[in-house]
């Protein structure tokens, strides 16, 4: 009986270990995903955090140097607009007035730094117009292999 609450005992002791292991872990890898109205809000709470911050390019906001390899734009949200810098070239989709997700740091002077640039596209397929009908394709493949 006594062996048994020693063994149920550090078992328990183990748990208790690994819980909080992983719940330190989780928070220091954590990165959320705000919108600008929701960064502006958090305001120095999450300055120099890992952040996801999506949102549309405001058009005429984009300034592409491709010498240095620098980028800057804004994303908005209505009314609310936030300064972004990124470096490395756009994604060949990267255009003004469309959805985007930057992953980086907000800073204390307001300035988002983005160290990755996804574009956000149309969920929906379209098959290219040349295309024309599969099962000819697949027919002339087969004709010619």
């Amino acid at each position: 009986m006594r062996r048994k609450l020693w063994m149920l005992a550090g078992l328990g002791a183990i748990a208790v270990a690994i819980t909080v292991l992983a719940a330190g872990g989780l928070n220091e890898n954590m990165v959320f995903f705000l919108t600008p109205a929701e960064l502006e809000a958090r305001g120095v709470e999450v300055v120099d955090q890992p952040i996801r911050l999506g949102g549309q390019v405001k058009p005429g906001s984009v300034d592409w140097n491709p010498e240095a390899a620098e980028l800057r734009f804004v994303i908005s949200e209505g009314e609310i607009e936030i300064s972004v810098e990124s470096t490395g070239a756009p994604p060949a989709m990267f255009q003004p007035g469309m959805g985007v997700v930057v992953e980086g740091a907000y800073g204390e002077d307001h300035v988002f730094r983005a160290t990755n640039l996804m574009v956000k596209h149309s969920n929906e397929y379209a098959p290219p117009e040349h295309a024309g009908d599969a099962g000819q394709v697949y027919k002339s493949l087969l004709e010619n292999s």
